[in-house]
């Protein structure tokens, strides 16, 4: 094979996106810099997401603490992963879809823990025939790195609005 079928080989191999879920953000110890703590949040945020989008109970009960404290200004304070699981499982699967509203992510070490995350984000229903948005919320998530493995550990979900 001559060069440049080498080089477009290689070139074609890196278009094909990397699952999500083969990356792994680095170990708290690892991160040196405010942009690579934001991009392994970043990571985490879509992991979270995208099996809160698809219903994959399983990798959400990954990323998730035993002992998730969850505050939302609606329906107020929910304790446990197992609680928190039922919860998508019973009123958000199938039902809503979430996204991160773009330019809306900070986040902010917390020494010898994790991260602090906060962000606003849209809740839409595309199984229904509106397909709009129907609503947004302010959410601040608390990471934790422990054990070898980075965990949501609080979440505070408020100022939900219908869609401007």
């Amino acid at each position: 094979m001559g060069r440049f079928s080498a080089a477009a080989l290689i070139l074609l191999a890196a278009s094909f996106p990397v699952s999500l879920w083969a990356q792994t953000p680095p170990p708290l110890d690892a991160i040196k810099t405010d942009a690579e703590l934001t991009r392994a949040v970043t990571l985490l945020d879509r992991q979270l997401f995208d099996a809160y989008n698809t219903c994959d109970l399983e990798r959400m009960k990954g990323l998730v603490d035993e002992n998730l404290e969850f505050y939302h200004d609606k329906t107020g304070l929910a304790v446990g992963r197992q609680v928190f699981l039922n919860a998508i499982k019973n009123n958000i699967c199938g039902k809503v879809q979430r996204e991160l509203v773009p330019g809306t992510l900070k986040v902010y070490p917390i020494k010898d823990y994790g991260a602090v995350e906060m962000g606003v984000h849209r809740f839409t229903h595309p199984w229904k025939q509106d397909h709009g948005v129907v609503g947004e919320a302010e959410f601040i998530h608390l990471w934790q790195f422990k054990d070898g493995r980075w965990r949501i550990t609080r979440v505070i979900s408020y100022d939900h609005h219908g869609a401007k």
